[in-house]
């Protein structure tokens, strides 16, 4: 997983933050920002995944913000131990917004259009779009117009039965096709796919634009060990692009 240093804007982009702490680079430490998966523990604290050998443990905070569910989310922290070989890092977390994460949907065939939606949507390719640990995340871009309409981001399995690695990502404005350009972060868990379940593999993703229908194709990183997923959220919910 890719780290950078903290960009403010990109707090924005998330559902929720969750601020712990105010940090600061004053004692010349450097701030960090990553996409993780947030994993909680039966007796209420957590850790988090940052890439396929390293997992974070938030010193400053007991206990998850997000109770027993695992999310994704961006975090923004300061690292405290020296550099190392170790699987476990230990930091302190000044900030953590929660990233909307859902299941993917199957296909209605001739339906997926009027259920999940035809709207253009656009995939931002930048250390946010990131495909590991089983999940695909997806920074998005779309016109919206600012008025508290939700709109819904549904990521389609089986709607190509010579490949089940190939996904449609269907985006539905509710109507609210005008006003101004607009970024957020969805999350969609593929740990349960078969043909995902416990090895690396090459996705395609399919979705229409402002200039006409796209694809590409992601490595997807899995976790190697044996976890399932805590209370994942049902299919098929909404997000809202603020």
């Amino acid at each position: 997983m890719k780290t950078t240093k903290f960009i403010a804007c990109a707090i924005t982009l998330c559902a929720m933050s969750f601020t712990m702490q105010s940090c600061s680079d004053d004692d010349n430490q450097p701030i960090y920002s990553a996409v993780v998966t947030v994993l909680p523990e039966e007796d209420g604290s957590f850790q988090m995944q940052l890439d396929e050998q390293t997992v974070l443990n938030p010193v400053n905070v007991a206990k998850s913000p997000y109770g027993q569910k695992e999310v994704r989310a961006l975090i923004n922290y300061i690292k405290e131990d020296k550099p190392s070989r170790a699987t476990t890092e230990n930091v302190t977390l000044c900030w953590i917004d929660s990233i909307r994460t859902k299941l993917p949907v199957e296909t209605l065939g001739s339906e997926d259009a009027k259920v999940f939606g035809d709207d253009e949507v656009e995939i931002v390719r930048d250390w946010l779009t990131v495909a590991e640990d089983g999940y695909l995340t997806l920074r998005v871009r779309t016109i919206w117009g600012g008025r508290g309409i939700t709109h819904s981001l549904n990521l389609v399995t089986g709607t190509n039965p010579d490949n089940p690695l190939e996904f449609e990502l269907r985006h539905n404005a509710n109507g609210d096709n005008s006003g101004y350009w607009g970024d957020a972060l969805i999350a969609f868990n593929l740990n349960n796919i078969p043909e995902i379940k416990n090895k690396d593999t090459k996705i395609k993703l399919k979705w229409k634009s402002f200039s006409g229908e796209k694809s590409a194709e992601f490595e997807l990183q899995v976790r190697k060990e044996e976890k399932t997923p805590k209370d994942l959220p049902s299919l098929g919910q909404d997000i809202k692009i603020e």
